[in-house]
Order: C-alpha cells, then sequence, then structure tokens
C-alpha cells in the first residue's frame, strides 16, 4: 500500500476513535490478534442448516421448510426497508460513525426503497414455482397432516407489511371498511379497527363462526405487537410518508409506479400465487381440501374476496373494481 495512501487511513482511524474517546492503538493490538472472518461464520452457516427440522420422513417436507424460511428472510429484507422509510433513512458517515435516523427523507431515496421492496416481492413471486412444481402431490398430502395447525397465515412479518403499508382501516374487511374510515388512529381507534381486520375471516369456520386454532394462537402471541406497531407507524407507513411530500414529489410518475407495483406485488401477485399453488395441491373436484389451519384458502387468498388496496386513491375505479378477477377465475376453469 502507498505510504501516503496508509498514513491518511491511519489518521482518519485516529479522528474516529478520538472522536469517541477511545485510544487509536488499543484497536490496533486486538486487530493483530483477531483472527480472519471466514464466511461460514460471518453467514452462520451451521446455524442456518441446522435449522431444517421435517416433522415427518417424506423428502419432499424438507423443501416446504426451507422454502418457508426463505419467504420468511425476504419479508425481513422488505420491513428492513419499511423501517427505513418510515424513520427516513439512518444517517451513516463514510468513516461508519452512525448519526441516527434523517430529520428529512430524500423523495429519491423514499423511490428507491420501495423499488427494493418490490424486488424482494417480485423475487418471491418468480420463485414460488419450487412449491408449485418442486413437491410430489401424494408426500404433500400426507407429510402435511403432520404440521396442523401451522399455517402460512400465521405469518407475522406478512401482517407486519401490512401495517407498515397503509392507513390501518384499509385492513378492516371490506364489509366493514366504511364504518372506519375517518377513525383516529390512536390506541383506542386501533384496538377498535383490529377487531374487524380483514384476515381474522381467513382463520374462521365456515359452518360455526368460531375462530380456528390457528387464529387463537396468532392471536395470543402477536396482537398486542401488531397493535404497538400499528401505533407507531400510523404517522409513518408508505401511504403516510407519500402524503407528506410536497405536491410535485407526489406527481412525480416514477414514484406513483412503484407504489402501485406495490400495491399490486403484495395484494395480487404473491397472494395470487398462493392460491395457485395451494389449488394444485388442495382443489379436487368441487371441493377443496382443508388447509392444515383451517383457513379458508379459496375464500382468503383471492384479492377479488377481499378487495385489500393498500393506495386507493391511485388506482381508477375501474382498477379497484376489477382487482384481482380473472386470473383466478381462468385458473379454477382450467385446473
Amino acid at each position: 500500500m502507498d505510504n501516503e495512501l496508509l498514513q491518511d487511513q491511519l489518521e482518519k482511524l485516529k479522528d474516529k476513535y478520538e472522536a469517541m474517546g477511545q485510544d487509536m492503538n488499543s484497536y490496533l493490538d486486538g486487530l493483530l490478534l483477531s483472527n480472519y472472518l471466514p464466511y461460514w461464520d460471518y453467514a452462520r452457516l451451521d446455524t442456518l442448516m441446522s435449522l431444517q427440522q421435517p416433522k415427518t420422513d417424506f423428502p419432499d417436507e424438507l423443501i416446504f421448510i426451507i422454502y418457508h424460511q426463505i419467504t420468511e428472510l425476504y419479508f425481513r429484507l422488505s420491513l428492513h426497508e419499511y423501517d427505513q422509510i418510515g424513520n427516513n433513512g439512518r444517517n451513516v458517515l463514510p468513516n461508519g460513525e452512525d448519526k441516527g435516523w434523517r430529520d428529512e427523507m430524500e423523495p429519491g431515496y423514499f423511490k428507491e426503497r420501495i423499488r427494493r421492496i418490490n424486488a424482494y416481492f417480485h423475487a418471491l413471486t418468480t420463485s414460488y414455482g419450487v412449491m408449485e412444481h418442486g413437491m410430489d402431490k401424494e408426500q404433500f398430502l400426507r407429510f402435511r397432516m403432520a404440521l396442523l395447525p401451522a399455517s402460512g397465515f400465521q405469518s407475522a412479518q406478512y401482517r407486519k407489511i401490512e401495517i407498515c403499508s397503509t392507513s390501518l382501516n384499509n385492513l378492516v374487511h371490506k364489509d366493514h371498511r366504511e364504518k372506519f374510515a375517518d377513525t383516529a388512529s390512536d390506541e383506542e381507534g386501533i384496538r377498535e379497527m383490529f377487531q374487524f381486520i380483514y384476515w381474522k375471516t381467513g382463520a374462521t369456520d365456515i359452518e360455526t363462526g368460531k375462530k380456528t386454532l390457528t387464529l387463537k394462537q396468532f392471536e395470543q402471541k402477536y396482537t398486542e405487537e401488531l397493535i404497538d406497531l400499528a401505533l407507531d407507524y400510523s404517522d409513518k407507513n408508505l401511504w403516510a410518508k407519500y402524503q407528506a411530500l410536497s405536491e410535485e414529489e407526489r406527481n412525480d410518475q416514477g414514484l406513483i409506479d412503484q407504489m402501485k407495483t406495490l400495491d399490486a406485488n403484495v395484494n395480487i401477485n404473491w397472494p395470487l400465487q398462493h392460491y395457485k399453488t395451494a389449488a394444485r395441491y388442495l382443489l379436487k373436484d368441487d371441493d377443496g381440501v382443508p388447509a392444515t389451519g383451517g383457513t379458508n384458502w379459496q375464500k382468503y387468498l383471492p384479492p377479488r374476496f377481499m378487495k385489500r388496496i393498500f393506495f386507493p386513491e391511485l388506482w381508477s375505479a375501474e382498477e379497484k373494481e376489477e382487482w384481482g378477477k380473472g386470473w383466478v377465475e381462468d385458473l379454477v376453469k382450467n385446473k
């Protein structure tokens, strides 16, 4: 290394540690004594490979577990971007010093983070063929019975993505949405809206109207956490952040396109791909095989039934009316 460059780097290190009241020489001593970091330790590969614990001996259950874990990791990546957006982005200086959250968010930063989330959901949706065509149907129909009452319905990270995207009243079941159009996003209002959150109907027994064990477990574990998140994001969800932009910034067609793409990715493309896969394994003649968690998957997954839209103001009346139609109808007709 060039001596001048080396001296410059040392001066930067010295300034960094002095700013924090630390002795640079002590840290250099530690660097001399530390071991090199191998890839397998950085990525925690031994731990990662130990996390697949099938409940049966059917080989294809391993595919099922791994793909769901991959899905949750993509959700984690998405939530990382939501955290950045909600808090205006982390201000980390070139020398690595963390100055905390920014006071304001640049519109370009906002658009780029939404683009990233879209990339994650695109990867999820296009890779779902691993699930759709990658398992033996007979194996799946057998090993799934050992997973009761677990269900992908219980993914708390997916619920968090929904909450971080939009005003909570847009997640209320469509039959009650108008009632909560002007409900305040304080704790009382949020708790009231949670009583009518759309996903509850997806895990309610159709015949008895009672909650399934899947829903009871989920609510017991996550309800308070999700309510706290809804309170925290009431003024910093994606729609709130969009509304806080200037009129000129809001009219950026590139930003609008990214937001509409995200709306379609999360509320149409992802659930419909999930529906398509469930249909391949569970549809039988005119009746469907019950899902492992007792979810009403044939009514819960198709967007045309739930009409869940994060940013309804960005869509035309015709687009909202046709939300998710056609795709499912063609699938069922041609199954």
